[in-house]
């Protein structure tokens, strides 16, 4: 006869570190990389949730520590937009450009 006490099955020992707190967390993780990826759909996502154990033997005793870890795929930027460093600051005109949209300028007096 087996004895009832003893922990061979991952699911009992994923429910232990933190008084089931551990398990609630990887079930936040997962629906939360679960709607990254479903928001993903077009253009294709990958979210990765690791689960880690450590088991820690003293004597008689075993400590076990779980962490969880999602890494979500990354925000697609925006394409660059293109200014110039003008006088401290930024400008939208190429300071070696002439300005094709000012209109027409005085070049000189002829005379």
């Amino acid at each position: 006869m087996a004895d009832e006490r003893i922990i061979r099955d991952f699911q009992t020992v994923l429910k232990l570190p933190g008084g089931g707190k551990f398990a609630a967390r990887v079930d936040e993780k997962l629906a939360l990389a679960l709607e990254t990826i479903a928001g993903m759909a077009e253009e294709g996502g990958k979210a990765t949730l690791t689960l880690t154990f450590d088991f820690t033997q003293a004597q008689e005793r075993v400590d076990i520590k779980g962490t969880v870890k999602l890494k979500l795929p990354e925000e697609k930027g925006f394409p660059p937009y293109t200014v110039f460093a003008a006088d401290g600051g930024l400008s939208l005109e190429h300071p070696r450009q002439f300005d094709m949209f000012g209109g027409p300028r005085v070049v000189g007096a002829t005379g």
